[in-house]
């Protein structure tokens, strides 16, 4: 808690200092231009086991100096050296120490021999030390995050990803509230909360925020992975592959894994600008108020220091400023449908600060720790009032108004452990602890029961999550066993803490202000005026109310147990089983077997078959709130109802229980000479899925007197109602090829096809034959939009001398999407009643599309300048009639989002 309340303060600093920090980052790029780092001599090469297989991660340094790096994931590495007397260090922990005077050498292999195996590296998937990932009986990608920050145009992780890894899906929202502040992310298209997050091999704790509305993400709570700056990065491991057996509850589609860095003496960083072309092609009916939009700024710094006996101290600042992008219909064209005058990204200032160090503490013991802190403030477009609607105040907007929902989000970590040998065995102890807190406000907005008195910014508001784990993991390699038997075994204790707190009274209260309209008789003449009373509350995000305010906790304690058999040097077999016991829902057990053989030295197959298991979220226990929400653009007043509320168990909600999955992957490798090639398959059920309901309403003949009594108009919960089947394929194909000793071609191919069936919704005895309420077709079509049929990304990059260049094309497949359009035609016929007394008889298909990223670059001796552009061609998703879809736009939120090309300059820096 001391390192929270020291992290708060750290924020407020920043945060009054960020104007400041505006006119640094102008002269500091300034002065990098014109920065020249002196002469050194350059030694390259490779990093190596005693196999020939290359190791990532290694430290390479010069003895002496602060001179030093660390081999990327093909082992290969780049150090300057003062002269030819310098030492050169090549140390991996786990692997015995080499020396060499760098002589006048140019390029150079080092083969490290394995050794002690303190802290050794771990691949994500395996808890055995050293394996490699095309050793690993499961799919595991490695990112080089470091390489694609020179060779494309994303600023931050989601993005990164959304165009490196085959299934990995993450877009921008518009009007979904939270969700436009925290991009949903998902794996496999499955939740963003059925994905675990861990850096450097720890869990990192999830985002505050749960989403209600957006197409992806609908009643989930993901990782904020935006909240972590791309330069503090070294590379990312992603798991392909169920792993609540290892690793825990939220496995259940893969395990994103981010590896911090730990460079020392090397000052390193971008400096990055943006802007978005806000033209679409011209078959799209919108009205730009102007031709650029979207400017983007970003300055970032890493550096690394010697800290302690052998160790390192790698430090990253990060400045990132987005401005909003705005894609309006055509008010001519859609006169009379149009519900947002402002649609597109919101706009985001953070500033980050992270870091990584470990030192030794003794012959057989290392201390290490790493941790940081995202400060952003966020603005985003809620919805349109009308000047003539009842929730508008004419005295201060004669025109109407549109809010503007904004949110300050604090995402502080901190971990520390120690690693030790201990009678042949590797001890991990490890205690991490992280918090993200949603804070949010409203602008431009007004509470009209107030009539013209009423204020325009609102505080209104949030939620926060604290989690602490604690935990114990031990690993032993019995070299005499076969070919070899790794086992871990460990132990982890956690403590999750959720909240909600109120905003100001203004933001949720309502005061008396009527609003009066006029009584007509069959001749139009006006006998007579009706009033009603004014809605209260903010507009565009009605504020929490103390009712709302909930402090809830919960711990729970698990042990695993991790075998890992190379029957042979061919044949290898891994078991692993985990037990949890939750404070509030009680315990699970699951398994998982996996095992890998060698066809050949080029060719192997594997396969992995698991249990699975999510718990409910706190935020999903808890979360309650009065919003409102639109329906074919009319404003409705409804509310989210926590799990253990009255209102709840009236309507025979049960308590909420774990998600349960069964996962099957099976899969070949194939290596030749600089061609490498992944095909996996695989097949996830997941039972018991938690959804958030669509909206039960007052006027309902069954139920309508309970919701009637808390004067709501319709309410929603989260609860245990579906179960899915997903199977799909990935492929991913990379080679590498060096022509005339000059010119280096990369060549990669990645891509996902994935399908999901709805297997059952199941309702309670109460709500029986409500079941297109309780999860109708619209809620079922944003689950299965969770990740488009297919991607396929194919890239091509190509250097020689200083000159670089990168193309990326990649294919987004089609997505549907069921809207509000009633107009009769039956195209789909559907015809399930949506509970708000219409029919769904339409869907928005969105067709498959295809983007171009291209970047071009040059390398100096110490900077490398890049330009280009992501989305080259500007594509878009189909359109689409603004009245009905999700949004209130023109599209929804599928596929490459709709804010069109980004056109970048970047420009690297080394010293």
């Amino acid at each position: 808690m001391i390192l929270l309340v020291f992290f708060d303060f750290i924020t407020i600093i920043v945060v009054t200092k960020i104007q400041r920090m505006k006119k640094f980052t102008l002269f500091l790029s300034v002065m990098l231009l014109g920065f020249i780092a002196n002469g050194q001599n350059l030694l390259k090469g490779k990093v190596t086991d005693a196999a020939g297989n290359p190791l990532f991660g290694a430290a390479i340094y010069e003895r002496g100096t602060t001179n030093g790096t660390s081999s990327d994931y093909d082992g290969n590495y780049s150090i300057q050296y003062t002269n030819a007397e310098a030492v050169i260090v090549f140390s991996m922990i786990g692997y015995d120490k080499v020396q060499m005077k760098a002589g006048n050498q140019t390029e150079l292999t080092v083969a490290l021999k394995q050794g002690v195996e303190i802290g050794a590296i771990e691949i994500v998937g395996s808890r055995r030390l050293n394996r490699t990932s095309t050793e690993t009986p499961v799919a595991v990608d490695i990112i080089d995050t470091k390489h694609l920050m020179d060779v494309s145009g994303q600023l931050d992780v989601n993005q990164l990803l959304q165009y490196a890894a085959p299934s990995f899906n993450s877009n921008k929202q518009s009007g979904a509230d939270g969700a436009d502040h925290v991009d949903p992310a998902t794996l496999r298209g499955l939740g963003p909360d059925q994905t675990l997050v861990l850096i450097n091999g720890k869990r990192r704790h999830q985002s505050s925020l749960i989403n209600i509305f957006g197409t992806r993400g609908r009643g989930n709570a993901g990782t904020d992975l935006n909240a972590i700056p791309v330069s503090s990065i070294d590379h990312i491991e992603v798991l392909r592959d169920g792993a609540s057996a290892q690793y825990g509850s939220d496995a259940i589609a893969g395990v994103i894994n981010i590896v911090l860095k730990k460079d020392v003496g090397e000052f390193n960083g971008y400096v990055n600008v943006g802007v978005r072309n806000a033209n679409p092609p011209s078959e799209f009916d919108i009205n730009p108020s102007e031709d650029y939009d979207g400017e983007t700024r970003q300055l970032s710094g890493n550096y690394g220091v010697g800290f302690g006996e052998g160790g390192y101290l790698n430090m990253t600042m990060d400045y990132l400023k987005s401005d909003h992008t705005n894609r309006p219909a055509d008010p001519v064209k859609y006169e009379g449908d149009i519900y947002r005058n402002q649609f597109g990204d919101a706009a985001r200032e953070d500033f980050g600060f992270y870091l990584n160090g470990e030192s030794k503490a003794g012959e057989n013991t290392n201390i290490y720790f790493f941790g940081g802190f995202n400060h952003r403030f966020s603005d985003a477009f809620a919805w349109t009032r009308g000047a003539d609607e009842d929730r508008n105040i004419p005295e201060i907007y004669p025109n109407g108004f549109d809010p503007h929902i904004q949110s300050i989000i604090s995402d502080k970590s901190f971990s520390i452990g120690a690693k030790s040998k201990f009678h042949n065995w590797t001890m991990d102890v490890n205690n991490t602890i992280g918090s993200n807190k949603f804070h949010f406000y409203v602008d431009e907005t007004l509470n009209a029961s107030l009539l013209e008195k009423s204020p325009t910014h609102f505080d209104a508001g949030g939620f926060q999550l604290l989690q602490n784990t604690t935990n114990i993991n031990m690993s032993r390699l019995y070299n005499d066993i076969l070919s070899g038997l790794n086992v871990a075994i460990g132990a982890e204790h956690r403590i999750e803490n959720y909240q909600i707190f109120a905003g100001e009274e203004g933001s949720y209260a309502t005061y008396g202000g009527y609003y009066f309209t006029d009584i007509t008789d069959s001749l139009g003449n006006v006998i007579g005026q009706d009033s009603s009373l004014r809605p209260g509350g903010s507009q565009g995000f009605p504020g929490f109310q103390p009712s709302n305010e909930v402090n809830e906790s919960r711990t729970n304690i698990a042990a695993y147990a991790d075998f890992e058999l190379d029957i042979t040097k061919k044949f290898m077999v891994s078991l692993a089983g985990r037990f949890e016991d939750y404070s509030d829902f009680g315990s699970t057990m699951n398994g998982k077997i996996a095992a890998r053989y060698k066809i050949t030295d080029a060719i192997s197959v594997r396969a992995s078959a698991s249990s699975g298991f999510r718990a409910p979220s706190l935020a999903q226990l808890y979360y309650n709130t009065t919003f409102t929400d639109f329906v074919a653009g009319v404003a409705t007043d409804k509310i989210v109802a926590r799990n253990n509320s009255a209102i709840t168990r009236s309507l025979g909600i049960p308590e909420l229980k774990q998600e349960k999955s069964v996962n099957v992957a099976g899969g070949i490798t194939a290596k030749y000479k600089a061609l490498t090639l992944t095909v996996d398959g695989y097949y996830i059920k997941i039972d018991d899925r938690i959804v958030l309901t669509g909206a039960f309403y007052s006027d309902d003949p069954d139920i309508g007197a309970d919701l009637q009594k808390l004067d709501v108009q319709a309410a929603q919960f989260f609860t245990n109602a579906v179960n899915t089947t997903t199977t799909g394929v990935d492929a991913v194909l990379s080679y590498f090829k060096v022509i005339n000793n000059k010119h280096e071609l990369r060549f990669s191919l990645a891509a996902n096809f994935n399908d999901m069936k709805i297997d059952d919704i199941y309702t309670n005895d109460k709500l029986k034959g409500k079941e297109g309420t309780y999860f109708g077709i619209r809620e079922q079509y944003f689950m299965l939009a969770s990740a488009p049929k297919s991607k396929i990304s194919i890239g091509v990059e190509y250097s020689v001398g200083k000159f670089f260049s990168n193309l990326r094309l990649t294919n987004f497949g089609e997505v549907d999407l069921i809207n509000w359009y009633d107009n009769g035609d039956n195209v789909v016929d559907m015809n399930v009643d949506n509970g708000a007394g219409g029919t769904y008889d339409e869907l928005d298909h969105y067709d498959s599309k295809t983007t171009v990223d291209l970047t071009l670059g040059y390398k100096f001796r110490n900077l490398r300048l890049s330009i280009g552009a992501a989305n080259l061609l500007n594509a878009y998703p189909n359109q689409h009639d603004p009245g009905y879809t999700e949004s209130g736009g023109l599209w929804d939120a599928v596929q490459m989002g709709f804010s069109g090309p980004f056109y970048f300059a970047k420009l690297g820096f080394k010293f």
